[in-house]
C-alpha cells in the first residue's frame, strides 16, 4: 500500500524497489531484536543505520537514502491508522529513549571498566575474565568475532599490540593500552588456575570448563557487567566500538588512524563517527533538500 502510494508521485521502479530494501532491512532488524515497531526509539533507528555502515560500508547518500525511506514509512503507518505511535517525523518518542551508538560517555565507560571486583571468590575469577574482554573491546575497538577468536600468539606484551584477522580473513596490528595489559596479565594468571598452562594456539577467553568463550556469553557477560555496575546502557560488544572509535575521533581527530585500528576498508565507513548524530541529519535534511517538503494535506 505505501510503495503504491509512492509510485502515485510518479517515483522510478529502481527508487521503488530501493525503498523496499530499505524498509525491509529495518523491519527485519527491528523483528531480530523483538522490537515492536509501535515501540521503536531514535536509538533503535541509530543503532540499525550504524550497523548498516559497518557491515555494507554506505555512502553518505546510501545512509541518507535510508533515513528517509524509513522515516516516510513510519510517518505513513501512523497517519494511515496501521500503528499507534507516539512517534515524531524523526522517532523523539516521549519514554526514556536507550544510549546511543557511540555515543556513550568517557565518564560511564569507566563507571563499567572501573567497578569493584565482586565480594564471592566465583564471581572475582569470572570478573577478571569479564574485564579484560571489555577492556580489549574499549582498548582496541574489537569486533565481537575478533575477541572471541583472539589466540594467545596474537598478544604482544612488550609493544602492546594485537594481531587481528578480521572481515575477509584480512590481518591488521592493532595497540592496546596500560589497563587492557593489566587485566589481560591478571585474567592469564587466572587462565592457569583454571586450565593450567596454555598454548600459543591456546584461545585468550576460556569458560571454567576450558572451552573458547562463544560470541553469545561473550555479548550475556558484557551485559551482565553493565547492569552490575549500576549503568542503564544497554551495552553490547558492538557499542564499545562505536564507543573507542567516536572517543578516538573525537581526541585525536585522526581519520586515517581510527580507519586503521577498526579494520575498515573505505574511509568513508570511519567518517560516519564524525556524523552520529542521525536526528540532526535527517533535520538538515528535511529543511534543506528539495524534494524533502512536507506534504499538505
Amino acid at each position: 500500500m505505501w510503495l503504491k502510494e509512492r509510485k502515485i508521485q510518479n517515483q522510478s521502479e529502481h527508487t521503488l524497489d530501493a525503498y523496499f530494501r530499505d524498509v525491509s532491512g529495518f523491519i527485519d532488524f527491528c523483528y531480530n531484536k523483538k522490537i515492536e515497531l509501535n515501540q521503536v526509539e531514535a536509538s533503535d533507528l541509530r543503532e540499525y543505520l550504524a550497523h548498516k555502515v559497518e557491515r555494507d560500508q554506505l555512502n553518505s547518500s546510501s545512509l541518507q537514502r535510508h533515513l528517509t525511506s524509513i522515516r516516510q514509512f513510519m510517518k505513513w503507518a501512523k497517519e494511515s491508522h496501521y500503528l499507534e505511535m507516539n512517534a515524531t517525523d524523526d522517532f523523539k518518542l516521549k519514554r526514556q529513549p536507550r544510549p546511543l551508538p557511540g555515543m556513550v560517555d568517557i565518564e560511564t565507560v569507566n563507571q563499567i571498566l572501573d567497578q569493584k571486583a565482586p565480594e564471592k571468590p566465583i564471581d572475582q575469577q569470572l570478573w577478571l575474565r569479564d574485564k579484560a574482554i571489555l577492556e580489549l573491546l574499549y582498548s582496541s575497538g574489537l569486533r565481537l568475532a575478533e575477541v572471541q577468536g583472539l589466540t594467545i600468539k596474537d598478544i604482544d606484551f612488550n609493544r602492546q599490540l594485537l594481531r587481528i584477522t578480521g572481515k575477509g580473513n584480512k590481518t591488521r596490528i592493532v595497540p592496546f593500552g596500560s589497563k587492557a595489559k593489566e587485566s589481560l596479565v591478571n585474567w592469564l594468571k587466572m587462565y592457569r588456575i583454571w586450565c593450567g598452562e596454555f598454548t600459543p594456539e591456546s584461545s585468550v577467553f576460556i569458560t571454567q570448563a576450558g572451552n573458547a568463550i562463544t560470541p553469545r556469553q561473550i555479548e550475556k557477560r558484557v551485559k551482565f557487567q553493565a547492569k552490575r555496575a549500576g549503568v542503564n546502557v544497554d551495552l553490547h560488544p558492538h557499542l564499545l566500538r562505536h564507543c573507542f572509535a567516536s572517543h578516538m575521533l573525537s581526541n585525536s581527530g585522526d581519520l586515517r588512524a581510527v580507519q586503521e585500528m577498526l579494520g575498515h576498508s573505505s574511509l568513508s565507513t570511519t567518517q560516519i563517527y564524525t556524523q552520529l548524530d542521525f536526528d540532526r541529519l535527517a533535520q538538515v535534511y528535511d529543511q534543506s533538500h528539495p524534494r524533502a517538503s512536507k506534504v499538505k494535506n
